[in-house]
């Protein structure tokens, strides 16, 4: 089910990661759902997410973020591992507008956003460590569809993003509640 089709009410019921959680035991206890630890704040509109996940590894520089976004999204997720780095921003207000543009339903960013209103203003859903004012740097290094590590957790390119209010939920495979 596309998430543009459904309502918001509707979103919310489809996206309830405590539901998912509840409904599939058997996936955590296997280890084909986790958990991300409660370390990422909520920006952008979309308060509940989900998606297939593209990977992307960084450190402290964006040109590799922008590329990607200017791709078509189609629904996916952005997971950029940019280390956890407290020390610049990898995502501002331009790029959360192009997210939104080019028809990506969220980011999960293992680091910081800048330009929070902007993003806030932006339709689609953004997590972050915090947020930096100072800019990344622009040497178009770092490594794209590659695993990465985000708070002690092995997420892999494919695999599904489901977010909402209540946490964040990496799945080997697409669910249903």
């Amino acid at each position: 089910m596309a998430l543009s089709a459904i309502t918001n009410n509707e979103a919310m019921a489809y996206l309830a990661t405590a539901e998912i959680c509840d409904a599939n035991a058997n996936l955590l206890s296997k280890g084909e759902l986790r958990v991300l630890q409660p370390i990422f704040q909520p920006y952008g509109q979309c308060r509940a997410f989900s998606g297939p996940i593209v990977t992307l590894k960084v450190f402290e520089d964006n040109v590799l973020v922008r590329e990607l976004l200017e791709t078509p999204g189609e629904g996916k997720v952005l997971v950029i591992d940019g280390g956890g780095s407290m020390r610049c921003a990898l995502v501002g207000g331009n790029i959360g507008q192009l997210a939104q543009n080019m028809g990506w339903a969220g980011l999960l960013v293992n680091g910081c956003i800048r330009d929070v209103d902007e993003i806030n203003a932006c339709d689609i859903g953004v997590r972050a460590l915090g947020s930096h004012p100072l800019k990344s740097n622009k040497k178009g290094v770092g490594e794209k569809s590659v695993p990465v590590n985000v708070g002690g957790t092995v997420i892999q390119d494919g695999e599904w993003l489901y977010a909402d209010s209540d946490g964040i939920l990496i799945s080997k495979m697409e669910l249903s509640v």
